[in-house]
């Protein structure tokens, strides 16, 4: 459930971003440390975000930059700390009708669960997210993702079961 990164590429933007340090550098600049590994930094610069974001006084902003420091919380392996964090987010989002950034840190939700082994709730958050997207009229790509999500981590729930596959079900009559 982790992104693939092309690591110098990361760090050559990373390089431009340089001293920036306007709140969506700042955001960026947290997504790229997190995905480099540099979790110390990445967590000092969405801290430093959210701050900002809070000045701003701009509530979605605020939530965004929420989400991208609890995604560095769940890197660094913090994973109770994600979930109350993006409970939080999930449930502002909801309450403001902001689908996007509810849809955003529902799936995020969703790969702290499956972290944690929570397959179950990580299949709820990972069908939220993908209802979530439909109703924004996301792209057929969004769409393919968010479900190839689900279908992962319906894998693993049946396999953390002992489910068996579908295909063993077949002429067994107790599956008829």
């Amino acid at each position: 459930m982790r992104e693939r990164v092309d690591l110098r590429a990361a760090d050559e933007r990373l390089e431009e971003l340089g001293s920036l340090r306007s709140l969506s550098a700042l955001n960026e600049k947290t997504v790229l440390l997190r995905l480099l590994g540099r979790l110390d930094d990445a967590i000092e610069v969405a801290n430093e975000a959210v701050r900002q974001a809070r000045f701003t006084g701009d509530r979605e902003q605020l939530l965004g930059a929420r989400v991208r420091r609890a995604q560095v919380l769940q890197y660094q392996g913090k994973t109770d700390e994600a979930i109350v964090e993006l409970t939080g987010c999930v449930d502002e989002a909801r309450g403001r009708e902001w689908t996007a950034l509810e849809a955003f840190a529902i799936q995020n939700r969703g790969k702290v669960w499956f972290d944690t082994g929570d397959f179950e709730n990580a299949l709820a958050d990972m069908t939220a997210a993908v209802f979530l997207r439909e109703k924004l009229g996301a792209s057929p790509a969004e769409i393919q993702a968010a479900l190839t999500a689900v279908a992962v981590v319906q894998t693993a729930l049946d396999a953390h079961r002992g489910a068996a596959p579908a295909s063993d079900a077949e002429g067994d009559p107790d599956h008829a």
